[in-house]
């Protein structure tokens, strides 16, 4: 069974908003949404970043248990620009965006999620809210000091605890893996549509509507219906399997998918500090939110003249939370850490112990030599050393081609073969002992010189011997 994604992704920038922050982003293995904040000098850049460094992950080379890590990998890398941007423009400082990624390999689903932007899953008829919005009203109702009713109508309910924007530190996000079910239905929207239209009326769209992009196009027009007050993104996709012609191109929507992102990030260095005067939606919400965040550790009191008292209060428990979280993560990795230097240094152990049991022929000082090890070293530390130096077998007593040998080692199985090995074949190279014979020659010529003084003598005799005979 194969399984792939029917998605499609709309936008639009709502009635009440002047420009469109909502990013989205819908592929075949990756469908994202972000929504931006901040005002339009830094919203829109927000969310169209987060969405840039996550976009290259739609591809099907990923294996499942790593979907996360490499989500975790791109948000934090969009957090890191973030923070740069806004410290090279103070136009942008405050800037933010919530964000919800869904990554698929084979049938399994991994989702990232920070902020107050929702996904939805609709199986057998039934909707579910699959994430947990990231904001104070969510903490009141949590806390059973509101109900979900009162919520919807809370003043407050657009204030986030928590959210990918400029403030240093480690992004938190909520990490989840799931089976990819076929049949199942999926909406990634921002608060432009879960907030003016209810979950019951998505869930009958969604059930309703075959196609995803109609369904997509219904729900944002649903939103307009009822005001319209923010941008509205929504993002569908449905687990198929067995699809005879996958959708294989992507679609992006919203701040995303305009030329501004590339101007504004171009612009954002030279800008003057004082240049461009703020948009009214500075004082919005959202801004308000993102100005909140940038309190939650280092001036945690600075709400106290903005706020009531219970927002400081749900900031400080979600201050405490994510500190908690961040020292679980810390113990996370230095147990990793841990764990992977013991396994690194029993590996060593191993590696070094089966290095022992190689032996090669070489030389040494100037002799033929047996080594115990390989050949090799590893910064200062070698990995051979020599047991057995044969005094006798100089090198320079061998013909050269077994010294080219043993200058590039030798390699046995055993000490024993490595002694075979110099007894039987580099003793056979020994070149004859030719240099004392060639020191004798001098001493030839002071030998032939007597020799030569009795041969008249002996002629003599020889003479002597003829009239002998004639007589």
């Amino acid at each position: 069974m194969t399984i792939s994604l029917r998605f499609a992704a709309r936008s639009d920038v709502g009635l009440v908003r002047q420009s469109n922050q909502d990013s989205g982003y819908a592929g075949p293995h990756l469908c994202l949404l972000c929504d931006g904040m901040g005002g339009p000098a830094g919203g829109d850049i927000a969310s169209a970043v987060a969405v840039e460094h996550l976009m290259p992950l739609d591809a099907d080379s990923h294996q499942a248990g790593e979907l996360l890590g490499l989500m975790r990998d791109a948000v934090q890398a969009a957090h890191t620009e973030l923070v740069t941007l806004s410290s090279q423009d103070p136009d942008l400082a405050g800037l933010g965006t919530t964000c919800i990624g869904v990554m698929r390999s084979g049938n399994k689903l991994a989702m990232v999620h920070v902020g107050d932007s929702r996904a939805y899953m609709l199986r057998d008829g039934t909707l579910t809210q699959v994430t947990t919005d990231h904001t104070f009203v969510e903490y009141l109702v949590e806390t059973g000091r509101l109900t979900r009713d009162q919520a919807r109508q809370h003043p407050q309910r657009s204030v986030l605890l928590r959210v990918l924007g400029d403030t240093e530190g480690e992004v938190q996000l909520d990490e989840s893996i799931r089976e990819a079910v076929p049949g199942d239905r999926w909406l990634l929207c921002s608060d432009g549509l879960s907030g003016p239209v209810t979950a019951e009326t998505i869930g009958e769209v969604l059930a309703g509507v075959a196609d995803p992009g109609q369904a997509a196009d219904q729900l944002i027009d649903l939103a307009l219906r009822a005001g319209g007050p923010d941008n509205v993104t929504a993002v569908v996709f449905d687990v198929v399997k067995d699809d005879p012609e996958p959708q294989t191109v992507p679609q992006v929507v919203g701040s995303a998918a305009t030329e501004r992102l590339a101007q504004e990030r171009a612009a954002a260095a030279h800008r003057a500090s004082g240049g461009e005067a703020k948009d009214a939606e500075a004082a919005s919400p959202a801004a308000k939110a993102a100005a909140l965040m940038a309190t939650l550790e280092e001036k945690p009191d600075a709400a106290s003249s903005k706020d009531s008292s219970e927002v400081n209060e749900a900031i400080a428990t979600e201050a405490a939370t994510q500190q908690k979280a961040r020292r679980r993560h810390r113990r996370r990795v230095i147990v990793g850490s841990l764990v992977l230097l013991a396994t690194l240094v029993g590996a060593s152990v191993l590696f070094y112990r089966w290095t022992q049991t190689r032996y090669y022929v070489s030389t040494h000082d100037g002799k033929v030599a047996i080594y115990q090890g390989i050949p090799q070293s590893i910064g200062p530390l070698k990995l051979s050393h020599s047991v057995k130096t044969y005094e006798d077998l100089p090198v320079n007593n061998l013909d050269h081609n077994i010294r080219e040998r043993l200058d590039a080692t030798v390699t046995q199985p055993s000490m024993s073969d490595a002694e075979t090995y110099v007894d039987k074949t580099v003793r056979s190279y020994r070149r004859p002992a030719a240099a004392p014979q060639s020191t004798s020659s001098p001493t030839a010529k002071p030998s032939t010189a007597p020799s030569s003084t009795p041969s008249p003598a002996s002629a003599t005799p020889a003479q002597s011997g003829k009239p002998g005979q004639e007589g």
